[in-house]
């Protein structure tokens, strides 16, 4: 890897996408975005609202438009939204633009993450560790499709995580 590309971050929510990409773009001189972000700065509410008012599918246009934006900008860490990697032409943004690092965590360790996050609209259902399984079962395949990198985060401290995905990249550069 060149350290001017980018780096995507893919992972379910509560894989520490954002709290990784941070460390990540410090330590390597990047900017960092957050594409779920980027949304509540362009629509001045937030995604729980979009899902409210527009549904997941409204949201999921909002989310490529944005993902179309931030890949084309240069020297980024990008922590993407759990469901970005639904669309192919968001995988292939992802793909094309940068090194995609897929943050694995068990269902388990993912529910033990978000279980007390009220702002997670796809968990508000009677059941959010299933709902939480069959996102995984859905996604995990998608993600390893699109993925550069492979990194389980169970049981490492986010520094240790970043200290691991700094040396992946940098050994795939030599």
């Amino acid at each position: 890897m060149n350290f001017s590309d980018n780096i995507y971050l893919v992972g379910l929510m509560g894989a520490g996408k954002t709290t990784v990409g941070k460390m990540l773009a410090r330590q390597t001189g990047k900017v960092f975005y957050d594409s779920d972000q980027e949304i509540k700065n362009k629509t001045g509410v937030s995604i729980s609202h979009i899902f409210e008012v527009e549904g997941e599918a409204g949201f999921r246009v909002r989310e490529s438009s944005v993902l179309n934006e931030l890949t084309q900008m240069r020297n980024i860490v990008l922590a993407t939204g759990g469901g970005a990697v639904l669309a192919e032409q968001n995988r292939a943004l992802l793909r094309n633009n940068g090194i995609v690092i897929y943050l694995r965590a068990s269902v388990d360790d993912l529910w033990a993450r978000t279980r007390h996050d009220k702002n997670r609209p796809l968990l508000q259902t009677e059941d959010p560790h299933a709902k939480l399984s069959e996102l995984f079962a859905l996604r995990d395949p998608l993600y390893k499709e699109v993925a550069d990198i492979v990194v389980d985060t169970s049981k490492q401290s986010v520094s240790s995580l970043a200290r691991h995905i700094l040396q992946l990249l940098e050994k795939g550069n030599s």
